[in-house]
């Protein structure tokens, strides 16, 4: 299979037609679920489809070790490729390497203005010109709204997107009464899209609590496999 054939089939053609046409620049997306679920490899499988469009993206973690996010981005590239028999595998590789900057920050020890400063400084002066972060590791429960509003205003001054995993605590329900996460319910005015990753008996379900200006939508036909995480058309 070549890379726009791969491009074309990938089930976020479907996620993007579902939340009309994407996250766009300017917006926030979370992904949430209870820890170990598959966000972050949902996170990396939105960043692959970026890179083999030729997009740049920024991977921010907060995670102590970063060593896990290059294993997520090789494991998943390669499953995917397998399963898809791309060809000229090591080409496109380099050229998803070549494209991806991932950066480390510690959530406790550097103010979000900060974090906010050496991304500007890697958009704008380091001319790395994603359009795309992704943001993993980050704790909701030690942030507050106004925090995430930042990084609203600083996606939409810069013109990126950004997606956010979310990890939800398991001494709360899932999501409430009204399809929300408890956690993120002060959150979700300066979130665009909120997606939540519901285990099944067979599969992971993508259960999307907003959209944009909707709630509650339309459900979406894409899965995540429990086996391999990666993501499936239904």
């Amino acid at each position: 299979m070549q890379k726009a054939e791969l491009i074309a089939k990938s089930p976020m053609r479907v996620l993007e037609k579902s939340i009309e046409g994407g996250l766009s620049s300017g917006n926030i997306g979370v992904i949430a679920s209870r820890k170990g679920v598959g966000k972050t490899s949902v996170l990396v499988q939105m960043a692959i489809d970026k890179l083999l469009q030729g997009k740049k993206v920024i991977h921010v973690s907060f995670s102590p070790n970063t060593t896990h996010v290059f294993d997520w981005y090789e494991n998943i590239f390669g499953e995917v490729a397998k399963k898809r028999g791309l060809e000229h595998v090591d080409e496109v590789k380099d050229e998803l390497i070549h494209n991806r900057v991932v950066m480390n920050f510690s959530q406790t020890a550097i103010k979000t203005e900060q974090v906010l400063g050496s991304l500007r400084h890697m958009l704008v002066e380091g001319g790395f010109k994603a359009e795309t972060l992704i943001i993993d590791g980050f704790s909701f429960v030690k942030s507050s709204p106004a925090e995430l509003e930042k990084f609203r205003a600083f996606a939409q001054e810069m013109g990126v997107e950004i997606w956010y995993s979310a990890t939800l605590p398991v001494e709360e329900p899932l999501v409430g009464k009204d399809n929300i996460p408890p956690m993120l319910k002060d959150y979700l005015i300066s979130v665009a899209v909120l997606i939540v990753l519901e285990p099944k008996a067979e599969y992971i379900h993508f259960n999307v609590v907003k959209h944009h200006d909707k709630l509650n939508p339309e459900d979406i036909k894409i899965k995540l496999d429990p086996k391999t995480l990666l993501i499936a058309d239904v």
